[in-house]
C-alpha cells in the first residue's frame, strides 16, 4: 500500500462514515487497509475512491446526513454558500446527447467536458471514467448518472466545474432500479472533498427534489441551471 496513510478516526472523518462502520469494512475486506496492532490505516488514494462509491450507493438518509455535513463542514470553513449551479459552464452542457449505449454515453461525456477546454488529459480522463464504472456504476436511479474518475487526480483539471448530458433515448448504464438513464453528470474536481460534497448534492437533488422532470421539460442549455439553482434553493429550505 503506498502513499499517505490515515488511521481509523482521521479515515472516517474523511469519508463521512462512522468509525465502527469503517472499521468493519475493513475487517470484511470491502475497503484496502492495513492492521498494525489494534490499529487501522488506510491509503488517502483508496479511501478516496472507496467514499465515493459508499456514498453513491447508500440510503438516501444517509446521503442526506453526509450532504449536510459536508455544507456545515465547508460553511465553517469559508463562511461561503455552496452551489453546484455555479459550476456548469454552458459548453459543458448538452441537450442532445446521441450515444445508444454505455460505452457511447462515456465517450460522449469525456468529450463534452472536454469541450469546456478544462480537462488537461482527455484520455486519461476517459480511462479513470471507464474504470470507475467497471468498479462500479455511477447510474444512482431514477433515470440519472453522476460520472467521475475512479480516482482522485487534481491535475486532470484546470478547475473543478460539472458538465451535464440530456440522452435522446435512456440508456441501459447499470441503476439499480433496473431502468434506463437519461441525464448524465460528469463530475470534475481539482479535490475531493468538494467532489464528494458535488455528488451528495446531486444525489440529494435527484431524490428529493423534481430536478430529474424539470431537466426532461428543458429546452435551452439555462433552463439546465436555472432548475438546478431552484432545486437546491428548495431543498436548502
Amino acid at each position: 500500500m503506498r502513499g499517505r496513510l490515515l488511521d481509523l478516526k482521521s479515515a472516517a472523518e474523511h469519508a463521512l462514515v462512522d468509525e465502527n462502520e469503517l472499521k468493519h469494512c475493513a475487517q470484511r475486506g470491502e475497503i484496502e487497509s492495513v492492521k498494525r496492532g489494534d490499529d487501522w490505516y488506510f491509503e488517502h488514494r483508496t479511501l478516496d475512491e472507496w467514499a465515493q462509491r459508499n456514498l453513491l450507493a447508500s440510503s438516501k438518509k444517509d446521503v442526506d446526513v453526509a450532504e449536510s455535513a459536508l455544507t456545515d463542514r465547508r460553511r465553517r470553513a469559508t463562511q461561503e454558500t455552496f452551489s453546484i449551479a455555479d459550476l456548469f459552464p454552458p459548453s459543458g452542457i448538452t441537450l442532445d446527447l446521441r450515444a445508444k449505449a454505455k460505452a457511447g454515453a462515456i465517450r460522449d461525456m469525456t468529450d463534452l467536458a472536454v469541450a469546456t477546454g478544462l480537462v488537461y488529459d482527455d484520455e486519461g480522463l476517459y480511462a479513470e471514467l471507464v474504470a470507475r464504472e467497471d468498479a462500479a456504476p455511477t447510474a444512482v436511479g431514477m433515470g440519472a448518472a453522476f460520472l467521475h474518475p475512479r480516482y482522485h487526480d487534481p491535475y486532470f483539471f484546470e478547475e473543478t466545474f460539472i458538465g451535464y448530458g440530456r440522452a435522446q433515448r435512456p440508456i441501459f448504464f447499470g441503476a439499480p432500479d433496473g431502468e434506463g438513464t437519461r441525464h448524465f453528470f460528469i463530475v470534475c474536481s481539482t479535490d475531493h472533498e468538494t467532489h464528494l460534497h458535488i455528488l451528495a448534492r446531486l444525489a440529494v437533488l435527484a431524490h428529493g427534489t423534481n430536478l430529474l422532470e424539470r431537466l426532461d421539460a428543458a429546452t435551452v442549455k439555462e433552463d439546465v441551471t436555472t432548475a438546478i439553482r431552484e432545486c437546491e434553493e428548495e431543498y436548502a429550505k
